[in-house]
């Protein structure tokens, strides 16, 4: 069960949680406030359905290594940072810490949505990827190994009797391991296979 979005707002100037968090609020979206960076890594919420909105300039870690400190984790996380300072520099170091947006003060609340709204679906597709590289993984975890070599050379666009010769089997007994190989996968069609294998390896 996929979780609901949820935006998380980190802003040591409560003023400005407190008005994020409402304008988030009033746009239907889940909201989670945190006070510093330290208190959002140590109160480690869910990023799964998530997207986070920091400012820039906290005392302790700021918004950018906060950035970078949640690319280290590995988490994919959105990441969205506010500031009243905006210079190249800044923003060049932030897109490099995998900021998918640089939002200047005082900034508009539509163009804080959007730019919330266009992180979290970028989320919810990269979500339903996941679930489908998983799915496919699972269909790949029950062939054998010469089912596997059959299907990387059918991946490869390789005909039967090319695959028969390369393994050094027959051409019939290649129809057999590939009808089962298309059984396993669930896969209708070659381009259905193609397409599975593509999505597993983006893994």
């Amino acid at each position: 069960m996929a979780s609901e979005p949820i935006v998380y707002v980190i802003d040591d100037d409560e003023g400005a949680r407190h008005s994020l968090e409402f304008l988030l609020d009033c746009a239907g979206l889940k909201v989670r406030s945190f006070p510093s960076a330290d208190a959002f890594l140590k109160g480690d919420p869910p990023l799964d359905q998530a997207c986070v909105i920091t400012d820039v300039r906290m005392p302790g870690m700021n918004g950018i290594e906060l950035a970078q400190e949640l690319k280290r984790r590995g988490a994919s996380v959105p990441v969205i940072v506010i500031t009243g300072h905006a210079d190249v520099p800044l923003a060049v170091q932030a897109m490099h810490a995998g900021v998918s947006d640089f939002i200047e003060k005082p900034y508009d609340d539509e163009a804080m949505l959007g730019a919330v709204r266009t992180a979290l679906a970028r989320q919810a597709d990269r979500g339903e990827l996941q679930a489908e590289q998983d799915r496919v993984q699972e269909r790949l975890a029950t062939l054998s190994a010469r089912e596997r070599e059959v299907m990387e050379g059918l991946v490869a666009g390789e005909a039967n009797k090319a695959i028969a010769y390369d393994l050094g089997i027959s051409a019939r007994t290649v129809e057999v391991y590939r009808a089962n190989v298309m059984l396993k996968m669930q896969a209708k069609t070659l381009s259905e296979l193609v397409r599975m294998v593509t999505i597993a390896r983006l893994a």
